[in-house]
């Protein structure tokens, strides 16, 4: 797996992780206050790219990170395995003690969740600003 770091800022840089093999999926992981992380979910999330997915989000509970926000309107396709994957962080975010919520308004991810009855699981927001600031 390759990662890159963005332009330099004042705040410690987004990290950005690509798939070793047709980088079917993007993972941009960005500070967003204290003891809060956005990562930028875009591409395929499948049974290949989901333990990128559950690998990114786990990296941040073991940080320290309070609350996570999972922005995933550049998913462009969610099989089982990462609902799956989304299952799976939900409960070790819980077991954590950490907040996972996602921003999401795309309704190729909205469908799995809402076919597979997931939906109530998860602290869903339109945008990550209103995941950011929801109590």
């Amino acid at each position: 797996m390759s990662e890159t770091r963005e332009s330099p800022s004042p705040d410690p840089a987004p990290i950005r992780r690509g798939g070793d093999a047709d980088d079917q999926i993007s993972l941009t992981t960005r500070p967003a206050g204290s003891g809060q992380v956005v990562i930028e979910v875009g591409g395929e999330v499948d049974m290949l790219t989901s333990p990128q997915l559950r690998a990114a989000v786990l990296d941040q509970f073991a940080a320290g990170t309070e609350l996570v926000v999972l922005a995933l309107d550049g998913v462009t396709f969610l099989g089982t395995s990462g609902l799956a994957a989304l299952i799976e962080v939900r409960e070790a975010a819980h077991t954590a003690g950490v907040e996972l919520r996602l921003a999401c308004t795309a309704r190729r991810v909205l469908r799995p969740l809402t076919i597979a009855g997931l939906v109530p699981l998860f602290d869903i927001h339109e945008t990550v600003d209103a995941a950011l600031a929801a109590t």
